[in-house]
């Protein structure tokens, strides 16, 4: 597997040095597309028209050495990827959804990671957000979120689009698990609760079941969809706990049958 970082925070912070209005938007298509009529760049996520807090964000991320993590999440996962053929760039994008409101946290989240539509992953492109609504990640969070941006990716290319919430589930436990991130968030009976109310799910595609299972009540209310009775981020905990549990590693799932 041929892996490559570009970095593109210092690209997006310079668009923030224009004032807010035509003239940075112009520039920020121009940038997107590279003057065509194509993605260029995966920057479809950014906020052209954020507000000071978007560039503070990028600024710390430079300062923090984010793109320096980048760089050594991509060599980590060259390496425990070398079995896997193809070629794949990563890139770490701001994503808004803090003062101002430009997306919804969770909507985005979910059809950056499931959207068959995600122009990004059609162009070879593995993009890690940055949320504005989050604290600076520390440095081991960039690279957790760059090397499951990757495995996310390369497992959609392998056993394509998930559909039903179980295919979802799989995809992001495998992904949270290579990322290092597979420590258990709820107790073992809240688990175990949270096992009973999504296993009624896993074959559904219906996206507001979907969501309100992966994200909880909260998050569903907050769209529009019913509740189920689950506490925050629940389908992806037990998606986390299931995966470090499984019989095979997240890289012998890639290169096997699945």
């Amino acid at each position: 597997m041929h892996l490559e970082h570009v970095p593109l925070l210092d690209v997006q912070r310079r668009l923030y040095d224009l004032p807010r209005g035509g003239e940075r938007f112009r520039r920020y298509v121009a940038t997107l597309t590279g003057g065509g009529d194509d993605l260029e760049l995966p920057l479809t996520l950014m906020n052209p028209m954020g507000k000071a807090h978007v560039p503070a964000l990028l600024d710390a991320l430079l300062d923090a050495g984010a793109e320096d993590e980048g760089a050594a999440a991509v060599a980590v996962a060259a390496a425990r990827l070398a079995a896997i053929d193809g070629h794949l760039r990563t890139a770490i994008v701001v994503a808004d959804d803090a003062a101002g409101g430009w997306t919804n946290r969770y909507l985005t989240e979910t059809r950056h990671r499931f959207d068959p539509k995600n122009a990004e992953v059609k162009r070879g492109w593995a993009v890690a957000l940055a949320w504005t609504g989050d604290p600076v990640p520390a440095r081991r969070e960039v690279r957790r979120a760059v090397l499951a941006a990757i495995y996310r990716t390369l497992h959609v290319r392998r056993f394509g689009w998930p559909r039903t919430l179980g295919e979802m589930m799989l995809q992001e436990g495998r992904a949270a698990v290579f990322a290092g991130d597979g420590a258990p968030t709820l107790d073992g009976e809240e688990l175990s609760r949270v096992r009973a109310i999504v296993d009624r799910h896993r074959s559904r595609r219906h996206f507001p079941t979907c969501f309100a299972c992966l994200y909880g009540d909260a998050a569903a209310e907050s769209v529009g969809y019913d509740p189920l009775g689950l506490p925050a981020r629940a389908g992806y905990a037990l998606a986390r706990a299931e995966a470090r549990r499984a019989g095979s590693s997240p890289e012998e799932a890639l290169a096997g049958d699945g």
